[in-house]
C-alpha cells in the first residue's frame, strides 16, 4: 500500500482522536488525551521497531482510537466488568481502525492484519499482536506508570513487583532487552521497585 494511503488514514485516526474531550498535559501543553497517546505510541513504534509495515503503523496508532466513547463507568465496577469492558473496547477500536484503513483504499489482508492486532488476537503466537504489546507496555512504563503509581499510594512494595512483572510478561524478550539497554526513560522514583521486579 501506498504512502499516500498510510498518511491519509494516520490523519484520520489523529483527527478521530482529536476529538477526545478529555485532556492531559505534556511537553507545556494541553494534549487531547487519545491523541497523545497515540502519538507517543507512534513514537515509540519508530524507536522500537522503525521498519513496522504501514497496515502495523496504523494499529499500534489507532489502538486507542476514541476510547471515551466507551466509558468504563458503563460497566460494573467490579473485576467481571472489567474484562468486559476491556474485550469489548479491542472489538470497538478494532472495528474503527478497519473503518479507517477501509476507506483510505487498503487491502482486506491488511485490514484483517491491523484489526487482528488491536483485537490482541494471537499474544505471543501472532508477531502483529505481539508488536503492539510491546511498544503499548514501552509507552506505559515510560509516561504512564508513575501516574498510575501517584494514584494509588497505598499499594505496597509487592504489590507493585506483581504490576510490573505481569507488565514484563507480556513482553517479548527483544522489548525486555530494549528497555535493560536504556533506551526508554524509567520514571525516577520507581526505577529501583522496576529493576527489583525484572532482574528477580
Amino acid at each position: 500500500m501506498t504512502q499516500t494511503a498510510y498518511e491519509q488514514a494516520a490523519k484520520l485516526i489523529d483527527n478521530a482522536n482529536s476529538e477526545d474531550p478529555n485532556i492531559e498535559q505534556a511537553n507545556g501543553k494541553d494534549w487531547p488525551k487519545e491523541l497523545l497517546y497515540g502519538m507517543r505510541m507512534a513514537d515509540m513504534l519508530e524507536r522500537y521497531n522503525s521498519d513496522a509495515d504501514f497496515p502495523i503503523k496504523l494499529a499500534i496508532r489507532g489502538q486507542h482510537i476514541q476510547r471515551w466513547q466507551s466509558p468504563r463507568s458503563d460497566y460494573p465496577m467490579d473485576r467481571q466488568g472489567y474484562h468486559k469492558w476491556r474485550s469489548d473496547l479491542y472489538v470497538f477500536h478494532a472495528g474503527k481502525v478497519a473503518d479507517i484503513m477501509e476507506k483510505a483504499g487498503f487491502s482486506q489482508e491488511d485490514i484483517l492484519r491491523a484489526s487482528n492486532a488491536v483485537a490482541k488476537k494471537g499474544i505471543k503466537s501472532n508477531p502483529d499482536t505481539q508488536l503492539l504489546e510491546d511498544v503499548a507496555s514501552l509507552v506505559f512504563i515510560e509516561h504512564y506508570m508513575l501516574a498510575f503509581a501517584e494514584k494509588h499510594p497505598d499499594y505496597t512494595e509487592q504489590k507493585w513487583i506483581d504490576i510490573v512483572r505481569k507488565t514484563w510478561r507480556k513482553m517479548s524478550s527483544q522489548a525486555h532487552d530494549f528497555v535493560l539497554a536504556g533506551n526508554i526513560t524509567l520514571p525516577e522514583s520507581l526505577t529501583p521497585l522496576i529493576l527489583k521486579a525484572v532482574q528477580a
